[in-house]
């Protein structure tokens, strides 16, 4: 039976971001996959300030040549836009395989030993057994997506479900024509635009019912529509669903879980891979004190904000007058837009949102009579 001191199950983003992450700590780290690298899944590809710097400090750092940036989000509805610029940092947005690869690089580079075309099929007492082999690990780390198997045998399932909605993701041939990630709005759902380099953006359309097609979806966003109308489709469309999920503990005996099996928030608050990324910087100092209590409380910590942003924004989703109200403050006051923004990239803390935060001050000041009448329409 081999040994190693941390078993990685899973071999995406967070997997491997988990892996490098206990590679600096000192630690001898096995992942194992069903798959081969590059791994694809659909995702919006783009990595808020808070997601670039967490990769830094893996010791990864995307390239201009492979990844395009952005300095700030605007929303665009019905011929009305308004943006906010980053106070700090850019963004970058980059395809998925790119990232994977540039992960798989950094963890080979560090030592990371692999097992690709490799299915876990059972963790019990330290040991995990797959088809070819049995190996005792001191910690294992489930990073096996939001269908985790690990989660499931190990009864970590107890929680919360709240939300679920179907995305679809597909690439066009066209220079990005601004500084800032978009977010289209309608009543149907969103669309993400990504630019991903210098020639091409990534387009992911959000819903809460099944449509047929990225293509046929532009219908409900003209503004992006016009952009794209002679743009070269770059790639066949991938799906996947998005759903926020909140787990009452994501850790026992010598078990943890990062990325979306440990939970997950919906892709309308764009931080999934930064979640991954900070819960693996985090995970690996919990195991170098030999302590993963220190990861519980890391990780409910980290998800806080993500999850308070990701409820908010699912509310704008549901209900078209809250949505256009707030996008009417916006408008009228940048600075709220601003803030709010400061707060989801991890810059500002929650509470200025707070009672005696900008956000509620300028709401009181903008629009008291305008929720009232919102609340009515409700």
């Amino acid at each position: 039976m081999q040994v190693t001191d941390v078993f990685v199950c899973g071999g995406g983003p967070a997997g491997l971001a988990a892996a490098i992450a206990a590679r600096l700590e000192g630690f001898d780290v096995v992942v194992a996959d069903c798959f081969k690298p590059p791994i694809d899944k659909a995702c919006g590809e783009g990595l808020m300030p808070d997601g670039v710097a967490a990769l830094a400090e893996l010791g990864v750092f995307p390239s201009e040549g492979e990844s395009g940036a952005f300095c700030g989000i605007r929303f665009v509805e019905a011929g009305r836009s308004v943006e906010a610029r980053f106070s700090q940092g850019a963004g970058r947005g980059l395809r998925r395989t790119t990232l994977h690869e540039i992960l798989h690089r950094r963890a080979s580079e560090l030592g990371v030993r692999f097992r690709w075309s490799t299915q876990v099929l059972d963790v019990n007492d330290g040991v995990v057994r797959t088809g070819q082999e049995q190996i005792r690990a001191k910690w294992i780390i489930g990073a096996d997506g939001i269908h985790s198997r690990i989660r499931e045998r190990l009864g970590l399932g107890r929680g919360r479900r709240l939300g679920r909605r179907i995305g679809l993701r597909q690439h066009f041939k066209v220079q990005p024509w601004g500084e800032f990630m978009e977010i289209h709005w309608s009543d149907r759902g969103q669309a993400y635009v990504t630019p991903i380099g210098p020639e091409e953006v990534c387009v992911v359309v959000v819903g809460r019912e099944r449509f047929r097609s990225v293509e046929a979806s532009l219908s409900w966003f003209p503004e992006l529509a016009a952009r794209l109308r002679r743009a070269e489709i770059a790639s066949e469309q991938r799906g996947a669903v998005t759903e926020g999920c909140l787990y009452d503990r994501v850790t026992s005996g010598c078990t943890a879980l990062v990325g979306d099996a440990s939970g997950s928030v919906d892709a309308i608050a764009g931080q999934g891979l930064a979640l991954s990324f900070l819960q693996a910087r985090e995970l690996a100092k919990a195991l170098k004190q030999g302590d993963l209590n220190l990861y519980e409380k890391a990780h409910r910590r980290i998800r806080r904000v993500p999850m308070f942003m990701s409820r908010s924004m699912l509310w704008m989703d549901r209900f078209g007058p809250v949505r256009h109200w707030m996008q009417r403050v916006f408008y009228r006051e940048p600075r709220i837009f601003e803030q709010m923004l400061s707060v989801h990239v991890g810059i500002a803390p929650l509470t200025v949102l707070g009672s005696g935060g900008v956000l509620s001050l300028g709401l009181q000041i903008l629009a008291a009579q305008e929720v009232w009448d919102c609340v009515q329409r409700l």
